[in-house]
């Protein structure tokens, strides 16, 4: 992409949905990119031939998430109060020569096992791989939104429950804080932060609310242990830069920091790595031109994130000073979802069995610096980027 004067256009747009698109996921290969709209479909499609590999009604509600779950699954999550886990399709040599005129509802991944959960707030699951074949899966708790459940997959066991819960959680806040209401969560972010005195790292919470706030929860039981009502618990920090609610959040592929964006026109940054602060805040909130904003992704390298707007529009800026790098302009209506390609990285590919033999050194780079974005226009647009090295 040049970012001249005249806007970029998108390098490829997708019109296999005829709904609003609100939720996207690409794989850590590069080779699919996942959509689900608000009528409970989703779509897989081919980034190599651009043409749907599956295509079914998922759920009986919005889409929330989609993602792969290791190499072999996929989850999905609706409004219908539902997580699906379902075997990952393949891309048969006749969907990839004939594309979507072969594809049939019957043609749906088969259903691996289901989960009741509480899609209320319109907060989608938090997945943290343990290893290929488990996770940890963080959603608002079954009863009260404005709290978090942690369960395990695949044994579909509730480990954490109520975290959150300012009565029996440990609080650094002794003037009453901790009792504040913070409103449903309206986003949220399981991962492990790393720490030199815990070998796997520290498991972590962060928590968007729709007070326009943000919470950092650590665990303080051991790993493996079963927690009740938000025990076991500690708030490390909270911070509240919004004025309205929360719409979306990010964590860097590092875990250093976060990025929330709201509906008016401030982008919040986080600082993951301070620790624990009673005074100093975590945050840093940067002030922009443009109020609405639904989405925010970040790219695999941390320098730069894109930020979706009512508006339609796609706002890039480095993280470090968020100086604008450019508009991108197609959706004509509000942008609901994005996401960045990873870094080509052939030891990926490798161990998924990709063979791209058909694929030069340079497609695969250009592939690799690719943003995703997605609206109500139901359209799935594909830009290419440049490195923004010298910009950023």
């Amino acid at each position: 992409m040049s970012l001249t004067e005249t806007p970029p256009s998108p390098i490829h747009v997708l019109r296999a949905h005829k709904d609003p698109v609100n939720t996207l996921f690409c794989s850590r290969d590069n080779d699919r990119i996942y959509s689900g709209d608000t009528k409970g479909r989703i779509v897989i499609s081919s980034i190599r031939s651009l043409r749907p590999i599956a295509d079914w009604l998922a759920h009986t509600d919005s889409i929330l998430g989609v993602e792969e779950l290791g190499q072999s699954q996929i989850i999905t999550h609706g409004r219908d109060n539902k997580i699906h886990v379902w075997e990952r399709p393949e891309e048969s040599v006749a969907i990839r020569q004939a594309g979507a005129a072969t594809l049939t509802e019957s043609s749906a991944p088969t259903l691996c096992y289901s989960m009741d959960v509480n899609a209320l707030n319109y907060c989608r699951f938090s997945l943290l791989p343990l290893n290929e074949n488990s996770a940890l899966l963080a959603v608002p708790n079954l009863v009260e939104s404005s709290l978090a459940d942690v369960w395990t997959l695949p044994s579909r066991q509730r480990l954490h429950a109520a975290i959150g819960n300012s009565q029996n959680a440990t609080s650094k806040f002794s003037d009453g804080r901790a009792g504040n209401k913070t409103g449903i969560i309206m986003a949220m972010r399981l991962f492990h932060l790393q720490s030199t005195s815990v070998a796997n790292g520290e498991l972590c919470l962060l928590c968007a609310y729709e007070d326009g706030g943000v919470v950092l929860h650590r665990r303080m039981v051991p790993e493996g242990t079963q927690t009740i009502e938000g025990r076991g618990w500690e708030i490390m920090w909270r911070s509240k830069l919004h004025v309205e609610s929360v719409m979306a959040m990010v964590v860097a592929k590092d875990n250093s920091f976060a990025l929330t964006v709201s509906a008016d026109n401030l982008i919040g940054k986080y600082d993951l790595t301070s620790g624990r602060s009673e005074t100093a805040s975590p945050g840093t909130v940067f002030r922009t031109k443009h109020p609405g904003n639904g989405a925010v992704a970040i790219r695999d390298d941390g320098r730069v994130c894109a930020v979706g707007g009512w508006d339609g529009r796609v706002r890039l800026y480095s993280t470090k000073f968020f100086k604008s790098l450019g508009t991108l302009v197609h959706h004509k209506q509000a942008c609901q979802a994005l996401t960045f390609t990873s870094p080509s990285d052939v030891r990926a590919h490798e161990a998924i069995g990709d063979d791209e033999e058909d694929m030069t050194p340079q497609e695969k780079l250009q592939r690799s610096r690719w943003l995703i974005t997605a609206g109500k226009d139901a359209r799935v647009s594909i830009w290419g980027l440049m490195s923004f090295e010298k910009r950023s």
